[in-house]
């Protein structure tokens, strides 16, 4: 059964622009797996512009489900992962001046920096993932330096599903989740999980959770905008109602 993961870093957001104590992020977690989240994903910046340590460390204590670290491969945060231990740690690109992160990890460029990461996040016990464009050279890298799951960056189709109409089938959008169903491929046969994730939307993601092998989404900005109007929970419960149906005349699927 496919997972969602339910990224929470724009309730810190909020709670940022008045630099006060509320929304909490550890009340939004709660009310996320009370809507039928798998896990928590949260990313700790290097310039803390949402997500505070004090946040990573609550959540890592009160969280009854998976906490998902996403972070950038630097002493500083590999120090912060290897003290709390959460139970997955994703490695991100981060640019202090981008609003998020706007494309994968370039694992072939620095695979060396990126092996030692890996290797001391596994020595802490810790589950690696690591943020991926639909590249297969950058899935052989993944493989290489001995990263266990793989999230393969969807923005390049959600773009393309917007651009088009906000049609599923157009030919740009059908080329972009052809490239994320190949990498995906390529991620299963090479023994990592294959997990996905950026820019998906109500709209947008059953496409996504048809494809075979997949294991995990990861969804934040669409579910937080939707909690506006109808709360976290319905929130997230809609989300993951749209993914049982999608697996569920999946290929391999239940009928």
């Amino acid at each position: 059964m496919i997972e969602l993961g339910v990224n929470i870093d724009h309730v810190a957001t909020i709670r940022q622009a008045r630099g006060t104590y509320e929304p909490d992020p550890v009340w939004a977690a709660v009310e996320a797996h009370l809507g039928g989240a798998d896990g928590i994903t949260i990313h700790l910046r290097e310039d803390r512009r949402h997500i505070q340590d004090a946040d990573v460390e609550k959540l890592r204590e009160l969280a009854q489900i998976k906490l998902n670290l996403e972070m950038a491969a630097t002493d500083e945060m590999l120090a912060i992962a290897c003290r709390l231990k959460p139970q997955m740690a994703m490695l991100v690109p981060e640019g202090r001046h981008e609003v998020t992160t706007e494309g994968g990890l370039d694992i072939v460029a620095q695979e060396g920096k990126l092996a030692q990461a890996v290797a001391r996040l596994r020595e802490a016990g810790i589950v690696t993932s690591v943020f991926i464009d639909a590249e297969l050279a950058q899935v052989e890298a993944a493989a290489r330096i001995g990263a266990r799951v793989c999230e393969i960056h969807t923005g390049p189709y959600a773009h393309a599903f917007y651009t088009q109409g906000r049609d599923s089938e157009s030919p740009a959008a059908l080329a972009e989740l052809t490239r994320i169903r190949l990498a995906g491929e390529l991620v299963s046969r090479l023994g990592m999980r294959f997990n996905a994730g950026h820019a998906l939307n109500y709209f947008n993601v059953q496409p996504v959770a048809q494809l075979v092998g997949i294991r995990e989404l990861h969804i934040g900005h669409a579910i937080v905008s939707r909690a506006v109007f109808v709360g976290l929970q319905e929130a997230v419960r809609e989300m993951k109602r749209l993914l049982r149906e999608a697996q569920a005349v999946a290929p391999g699927g239940s009928r």
